[in-house]
């Protein structure tokens, strides 16, 4: 029977004051009863609209109305038939973007809670325990993945299933990419990307870390080496500055090194010896998901003040609203029409203060984006003791300098076609590495385009 309510069933989540203090994860998941009773919500359409919003096209309606007759395994398994990584996506997706904002009953009223149940299936197949997964026969060609973040991974996933032998090169100790050191405890729990991790090499997958490509080996070498292709989804871990003074100072961190530190190095536990500041008060510098995950990891650290600062509006911030909100709920102070101008030190180069000037909007251009502009008068001085630049990441130079034949864009990113085929022969590349940083779920579906690609081109060849 058709749930007509015109809200979404209600997930459990943290106190904010608690959970402010802990990284534990903020929402809790539904249970058996609430999964039913959202995925009757659904109104199943033909047209199917939800699909061409996911980047995977994963057979939403046909999940979800397994869901709704409780048939959770049989629901996981339409899933996992094209998204190899469905605990990840149904926490970390921006579902409201994407699938969620196609949905028929997202017209008039909230739409139905994909993420969320996707979310449910998956932590269902967990909680019951490991499944047999048998890797396909091998069909004797060797294909090398750089890079095991979610395009990469992704990307060997598919090609296991086709029988390819599969083996990923990992830059850091630990598998994961930006699931294990860019995304925090508190909204991607680190054990379930190590689940699905395992579930890859249940197919066959192998995964050498410690690699780094372009130095321990190159791309060409690799090729050398009997790999018939090579996927690169090494990511966008260069961090960009602002260029303003004092940005050497101790104190400064980028997002990604932050995060790094907290996330993969786990300096919030007290029994490893990561060296990071535990800060009072601490200003983050951007608009985006990782600027929210930043702010909200150094309230969690003990900082007894956070603002985010942000040059435009909040109606123009490009974090998901989800985060902005539980950030607001956990008392993140956001400045917004603010703009930094100078870090301030002390006479041992930590950092004091951070001088901004306040903006406002001017008139919008041909594109209807309205350029910020500093306000005569308006500088300031807010007094903090770490600053964290949020205000994005480029490709990292090693992979193409070593490499010959392979062309980037100026902004450092490969350049590829449609079939995600770069100006290498028999070298493909997606995700953060061809975007720059962009969502979990886009890089998955560049994955996946690429591991046909690759596929139509061994055959072929």
């Amino acid at each position: 029977m058709a749930n007509m309510c015109p809200n979404k069933t209600p997930v459990a989540e943290q106190d904010p004051k608690i959970r402010a203090r802990n990284f534990k994860e903020v929402t809790l998941g539904y249970t058996a009863e609430e999964a039913i009773n959202e995925a009757q919500r659904c109104l199943n359409c033909k047209t199917k609209p939800c699909i061409e919003g996911c980047p995977v096209k994963v057979r939403i309606p046909e999940f979800i109305a397994k869901v709704a007759e409780g048939e959770f395994e049989e629901a996981y398994d339409i899933i996992t038939t094209t998204n190899g990584l469905p605990a990840v996506c149904g926490r970390v997706c921006p579902q409201e973007s994407q699938c969620e904002e196609r949905c028929v009953r997202g017209i008039k009223n909230e739409p139905v809670a994909i993420g969320r149940l996707e979310r449910f299936c998956a932590d269902y197949m967990l909680n019951k325990g490991n499944r047999e997964i048998n890797p396909t026969k091998s069909n004797g060609h060797k294909v090398a993945v750089v890079g095991s973040g979610p395009a990469g991974l992704s990307c060997a996933g598919d090609l296991a299933k086709l029988g390819y032998e599969v083996t990923i090169f990992e830059a850091f100790h630990t598998a994961g990419g930006v699931l294990m050191y860019g995304i925090p405890e508190f909204r991607l729990p680190k054990a379930i990307v190590q689940h699905e991790i395992e579930n890859l090499k249940k197919l066959g997958v192998k995964i050498m870390t410690n690699m780094v490509i372009g130095k321990v080996l190159s791309v060409d070498e690799l090729l050398d080496d009997g790999f018939e292709a090579i996927f690169v989804g090494s990511g966008a871990g260069l961090p960009r500055f602002m260029g303003i003074k004092g940005e050497g100072l101790i104190g400064v961190y980028s997002a990604n090194e932050y995060l790094t530190r907290i996330n993969l190095m786990k300096a919030y536990l007290d029994d490893y010896d990561t060296p990071i500041n535990k800060s009072k008060v601490v200003a983050v510098v951007g608009g985006g998901n990782v600027a929210m995950d930043a702010a909200r990891s150094a309230m969690r650290l003990g900082a007894e003040k956070v603002y985010v600062v942000y040059r435009r509006s909040l109606d123009e911030m490009p974090a998901r609203k989800e985060e902005v909100h539980h950030a607001m709920e956990e008392g993140i102070e956001f400045l917004v029409l603010t703009n930094p101008l100078k870090v301030i030190g002390d006479q041992n180069s930590k950092v004091i203060g951070l001088e901004c000037t306040k903006m406002e909007l001017g008139e919008p251009d041909n594109t209807g984006r309205r350029s910020p502009k500093a306000i005569s008068g308006s500088n300031h001085v807010l007094d903090v003791d770490s600053v964290i630049m949020s205000i994005g990441t480029s490709p990292n130079p090693l992979i193409k300098s070593t490499t010959t034949g392979l062309e980037t864009n100026r902004r450092g990113c490969l350049i590829v076609n449609q079939e995600m085929k770069t100006t290498k022969s028999g070298v493909y590349a997606g995700g953060d590495a061809v975007t720059g940083a962009a969502t979990v779920i886009l890089a998955m579906g560049a994955g996946k385009t690429a591991a046909n690609s690759i596929d139509e081109y061994i055959r072929n060849k």
